[in-house]
């Protein structure tokens, strides 16, 4: 096979509607925390007349790493690319290979969708997704805001990811448009393991077949087993936009808001998960600036 072969669309064209909520680290002491929080998506739900499934096996933990890579000087993120490795595990073991994921992000959506994330080296198939993630307001809650996402997703050995910036640009043509040395190396972000504690809880189902996967995850660095973060998030995945309904589109907005602040003293603004990890210190404390 000369190129990967792509699945989904490379282009422009987003399918994902992808709303999250970034969480208080403290509230994730023990598992409670995950039905605690879970009850709160109820209750809200019930009020905007959002159907919720629950799966069998809703509370089953999930075990996952994730490490990011960069440069010294961050200059992948700082160009608003974000280059990750998630490996799962099951009773201590890793299964499968590890699934990396090359991405582009940024506000504006004809900037993310002009960037070509497809790799070019040989071998595998490569997942093209373009989503729209709905965050919280920086500073208020009950408000929304986008960030576009191009993501490529490859199954790819935990081995020889230390490499330099130009042997990562041969595998993901995108990179050449950065100004950084290309003799930079890319190594472990901060040096920092993330440990992610995950449960697939259900789905929300917002009318006209526009439904949304949920889960609810902590994040917890590994060196020091503190977590940093939880999230809450459901994704939903269409065909087209303009088969979605405008009515669920609102429900669906109307929910995310209404669980800000139906849940203040959970919700953590002006940050993503992957910032966190940026602005993480050795000795575990964290910036909240995105």
């Amino acid at each position: 096979m000369s190129q990967h072969e792509i699945e989904n669309t490379p282009g422009d064209r987003v399918q994902y509607r992808e709303y999250k909520i970034i969480l208080q680290p403290q509230h994730f002491t023990t598992p409670q925390a995950f039905p605690d929080f879970w009850e709160i998506v109820r209750k809200t739900a019930k009020k905007f007349d959002v159907k919720v499934h629950e799966n069998e096996d809703a509370f089953v933990n999930q075990v996952r790493e994730v490490l990011f890579f960069d440069t010294a000087d961050f200059d992948l993120y700082k160009n608003h690319f974000i280059l990750r490795l998630r490996t799962n595990y099951k009773s201590g073991w890793p299964q499968g290979i590890p699934e990396l994921t090359f991405k582009y992000r940024h506000p504006e959506f004809k900037q993310s969708a002009a960037v070509d994330v497809r790799p070019a080296t040989p071998g595998g198939i490569a997942r093209i997704k373009f989503k729209e993630e709905l965050l919280p307001l920086r500073e208020t809650l009950g408000g929304v805001r986008s960030i576009f996402s191009h993501n490529c997703v490859l199954a790819k050995p935990r081995e020889g990811l230390e490499m330099a910036l130009k042997d990562l640009a041969a595998t993901f043509p995108a990179i050449h448009q950065l100004g950084a040395d290309r003799e930079s190396p890319v190594r472990l972000v901060n040096d920092i393991a993330v440990e992610e504690i995950q449960v697939d809880v259900g789905e929300l189902h917002f009318g006209h077949g526009f439904n949304g996967k949920t889960t609810i995850s902590v994040w917890r660095m590994r060196k020091y087993e503190k977590a940093f973060c939880g999230e809450f998030a459901f994704q939903c995945k269409f065909d087209s936009e303009d088969d979605l309904h405008k009515s669920s589109l609102k429900r669906a907005d109307d929910f995310y808001r209404a669980l800000q602040t139906a849940a203040p003293d959970w919700v953590s603004l002006g940050t993503t998960k992957t910032a966190l990890v940026y602005n993480l210190s050795p000795s575990g404390g964290a910036s909240h600036s995105e």
